[in-house]
């Protein structure tokens, strides 16, 4: 596929989120994109040049379909990128990028602290199943991660602030070291969003975003996104990962998740302030052990995240309180504003304990291993979800 045009580049994100990928229905007139739920489309007369794993003719849906290609001329825009694929699920664009990028014999680096697909997708599916050598390493240690990734490595994966721990990777120097040693360096923007950070500005090759997050933010939609600026690389992605393994996302979802993205950065801005007062809040209330977000002066990666995030820090901030695990439970579900649910991102506040029996428990730093709950702001007056907070742990008796 060509650079995906932008006719609003130059333009604020939040002009763009409106803008990018919209326009008129030509045979309505409508100013709203059409849902198109067709599986075929008609073919041209002629097919001697019609190539049945291309992706550039609309043909069959596996092969793409018009609300995808919207989306991604408005998330190319987000980041700033020539190109953009959007497939069914965060997990099924990391699944496409390791996927196309890896052979058997390949080294990966990525990090210790991870969400748990990538875990398994590393720890298991690639190193047991396809001969791919991959090694963890604590990404915030940037001399860790100069001994790990050595000549020969062909991929390092990076999360910056991480699942679940809110850890903070430093973009530009990793970048610099996977790049001297013929490495490529892909990192999930999830926690941070485009509006916070845009990893390929600080040297990423490629970005993936769960757009089922923060970009679509309603908890009604899911898809994944990968962002480059290689189009080659991407033009593989689409054949290898989306046509000839399926990973496409169903236009419906395409459809809600592009209605999402225009009111993003509006709803990112609130997020960020309401987290930071949130989070300044934990900090000092009795019971909690600990609190974990980029936005404080106690985060060890704050002065970091100020360099590499310039516009908030993101939704989610990872605690932990003074109880078992048994009485996290019983915290989250005494909760009356927040919700006791997996995910972040949402409109609605998130909340999920990291039990103590977790098996990736101890490759979290020691604080997380007790107590350790993950929190993801939503759109609510960060006072009523301070006042639940407080309930909630006095209902415990904390």
């Amino acid at each position: 596929m060509a650079k995906k045009e932008n006719k609003f580049k130059g333009y604020d994100i939040s002009t763009q989120a409106v803008h990018t990928g919209a326009g008129y229905d030509a045979e309505t007139g409508a100013v709203r994109r059409p849902l198109h739920m067709a599986n075929s489309y008609k073919l041209p007369d002629d097919l001697s040049k019609v190539n049945y794993s291309s992706t550039d003719l609309l043909m069959y849906a596996r092969n793409g379909n018009p609300n995808q290609h919207w989306l991604e001329e408005k998330v190319a825009a987000l980041h700033g990128a020539d190109d953009a694929i959007v497939l069914g699920s965060g997990v099924a664009a990391l699944h496409a990028l390791f996927w196309t990028l890896l052979k058997t014999g390949d080294r990966v680096v990525y990090p210790k602290v991870s969400y748990m697909a990538v875990y398994r997708l590393f720890h298991e599916l690639f190193n047991q199943k396809f001969g791919v050598e991959t090694v963890m390493v604590d990404m915030t240690d940037l001399e860790a991660v100069k001994k790990a990734i050595t000549p020969g490595t062909r991929l390092v994966h990076i999360e910056t602030p991480d699942n679940p721990t809110d850890g903070i990777s430093d973009i530009e120097a990793i970048a610099k070291i996977a790049h001297e040693n013929e490495a490529v360096l892909s990192v999930d923007n999830t926690f941070a969003s485009p509006l916070n950070q845009r990893p390929l500005d600080l040297g990423a090759d490629f970005v993936v975003e769960s757009l089922t997050k923060y970009i679509n933010g309603h908890g009604d939609a899911q898809g994944g996104a990968i962002i480059s600026n290689d189009l080659a690389a991407m033009d593989r992605i689409r054949y290898e990962a989306q046509v000839n393994v399926g990973s496409v996302i169903s236009p419906f979802n395409t459809w809600q998740i592009f209605r999402g993205a225009v009111t993003f950065p509006l709803r990112m801005e609130r997020i960020n302030a309401s987290t930071q007062k949130i989070a300044e809040w934990l900090e000092q209330r009795q019971n909690v052990t600990f609190v974990s977000y980029p936005g404080l002066a106690s985060h060890p990666g704050h002065e970091l995240a100020k360099k590499q995030m310039k516009h908030g820090f993101g939704g989610v901030i990872s605690f932990g309180i003074a109880a078992d695990d048994k009485a996290v439970e019983r915290f989250c579900a005494a909760l009356k504003v927040v919700t006791f649910a997996v995910s972040l991102g949402h409109d609605e506040s998130l909340i999920f304990p990291q039990p103590s029996y977790d098996e990736r428990i101890n490759l979290y730093p020691e604080k997380f291993r007790k107590g350790f709950i993950r929190f993801s702001i939503g759109l609510e007056d960060p006072d009523d979800i301070i006042g639940d907070l407080d309930q909630a742990l006095k209902a415990i008796g904390l």
